[in-house]
């Protein structure tokens, strides 16, 4: 006879013994049945096929969706991001900044890792095209707050207002009270790490379990995966342009779907590895590798602006922090440039938020907001500084020299530029092509293995859902760049029109953030 007492034999079965008698499907671990899934999968499917088969018309749509979006919500968003910036602020330096969050004593990954990881996904591959781009760009045509003036103080203010997109405010949306508000209902109430617990506090149960929260999650995944798809086609598009500039290989489809198909192979695997293994290993190359080029700019490049740009261009964005985060004069302007990229970061805000929840454990609120809010920025501000403000020493030393390169918005046109102007400029040129293949995979990794965490409501997503949405976002983008740059360009401007509704998401955490804040300080004994 068997040993088993009556009670053990009528036990219920585990969870973990029932997948292992019952293991799931693949239409389960696909979750087919997941109604999140069909909204955000048919509509990128949608956008696919209205790209091929009518790109003019889907080009009217979401120029139309974009005019809507930046004229009656781009004021909104800036007082958001102000707000969201500010709030967080307080919090920090309260005596609720020594509330630590997630349920652990200390961090569960190292400063180090943690804060690289943070860097190479809200970067993604602005951290090179767009550095060296945007100084530029606001220097052959000045931002309206600042007008004409000449030439030093031009590239100065240049490097303000590229500060200013990339800074504070834009990093602070990423994760920062919106974490805190994940990171205490997950960590502590057991909710889900999904875009629609920020809903919790306003609807309760009904943005849980109801279609709120399905709809909820689907905006916020079409958002964000828009948002990557861009990149990984725009990524296809400037290497192939590079290598066709630097070794005559075809600028063509071919170079392009090879280049995004190496970039899909090596993020889905960084995905497939996790968190704690291909994540943070691309990561850490990413910023050893980005040391190593600051080091070397430093040396044989324009030294002396470099941080001359940077201590008057920061110096400038702060002098100027109010009027610039409010500027409401030339909206065409506003739509073209700070409106635009505050819709870009608000549309990656609730899943970025998700991955900075998931990493983040043990750590305080003033170490996550001060990281992320502030020191995060400041590092952008000064790598900015490195790529862009040399070419605008290069540009005031030879005038014509990189603007012409520019012409046209050709960004990775402008790196070459830059990159020429310095010794061996062959090996820094594919140095820095290298750098921006490794953030594109570092987005494209945390992007993925966050999106499959909202699918499935786990923080350790299966290795099936996580291959699909890491390949169908680089078949996504191969699909699109078949037609030219329209398609991916279209993707691109499609997530401003996302943030009007994942704006609306967000908002809450402005007033529950300070809430859950206090009353966790409370619980801790802090005041």
């Amino acid at each position: 006879m068997s040993n088993m007492s009556n009670a053990e034999l009528h036990a219920p079965i585990e969870d973990s013994d029932y997948s292992a008698i019952h293991p799931p499907s693949l239409s389960e671990k696909l979750e087919l049945n997941n109604p999140v899934f069909w909204l955000s999968g048919s509509f990128l499917t949608l956008f696919v096929l209205l790209a091929i088969t009518n790109a003019s018309a889907l080009t009217s749509v979401v120029n139309s969706g974009f005019s809507f979006a930046t004229q009656y919500f781009g004021a909104f968003w800036q007082v958001l991001l102000l707000l969201n910036f500010l709030v967080g602020l307080a919090i920090a330096l309260a005596r609720t900044g020594y509330v630590r969050l997630g349920g652990l004593a200390k961090p569960d990954i190292d400063n180090f890792k943690w804060l690289s990881i943070v860097l190479c996904t809200l970067l993604a591959g602005g951290g090179v095209f767009w550095a060296a781009a945007e100084p530029i760009a606001h220097f052959v045509s000045a931002p309206p707050l600042f007008g004409d003036a000449l030439p030093r103080v031009a590239a100065i203010n240049a490097l303000s207002q590229s500060f200013m997109h990339w800074g504070f405010l834009a990093w602070a949306i990423l994760g920062c009270l919106s974490s805190i508000v994940l990171m205490h209902l997950h960590y502590d109430k057991g909710l889900p790490l999904k875009p629609r617990t920020l809903l919790y506090p306003i609807f309760g149960d009904r943005a849980i379990n109801g279609w709120i929260g399905n709809a909820a999650d689907a905006c916020c995944i079409i958002a964000v995966a828009a948002g990557t798809i861009g990149p990984i086609g725009f990524l296809g598009l400037q290497i192939s342009y590079a290598l066709n500039a630097l070794f005559g290989i075809p600028d063509g489809f071919i170079t392009q779907s090879i280049v995004i198909m190496f970039a899909i192979s090596m993020y889905t695997l960084s995905a497939l590895s996790g968190v704690s293994k291909g994540i943070q290993l691309v990561s850490r190359y990413n910023i050893i590798l980005s040391v190593a080029l600051i080091a070397y700019i430093l040396i044989f490049g324009p030294t002396r602006f470099i941080f001359d740009g940077y201590i008057q261009g920061v110096g400038s964005m702060l002098d100027n922090f109010f009027p610039m985060a409010l500027y409401r004069e030339n909206t065409e302007w506003l739509s073209w440039w700070t409106v635009f990229f505050w819709g870009w970061f608000i549309g990656y805000g609730p899943m970025m938020s998700i991955f900075i929840a998931r990493i983040s454990r043990g750590r305080t609120i003033r170490q996550l907001i001060l990281s992320i809010s502030v020191a995060a920025p400041l590092i952008t501000c000064f790598w900015f500084s490195i790529v862009g403000g040399s070419g605008l020493a290069f540009e005031l030393e030879n005038p014509g020299l990189i603007s012409g390169a520019f012409e046209g918005f050709n960004l990775p046109a402008v790196l070459l530029a830059i990159t020429a102007e310095l010794p061996f400029p062959m090996l820094i040129s594919v140095l820095f092509l290298i750098l921006t293949t490794t953030f594109i995979i570092t987005t494209g990794d945390s992007m993925t293995y966050t999106i499959s965490m909202v699918m499935t409501g786990s923080t350790e997503p299966n290795a099936v859902i996580r291959s699909f949405w890491g390949i169908i976002m680089g078949v996504v983008a191969i699909a699109l760049i078949s037609m030219g740059s329209g398609g991916i360009s279209s993707l691109q401007s499609f997530i401003v029109i996302t943030a009007v509704p994942v704006s609306l998401i967000l908002m809450p955490s402005l007033w529950k953030a300070p809430q859950i804040a206090n009353q966790m300080a409370k619980q801790q004994g802090l005041i």
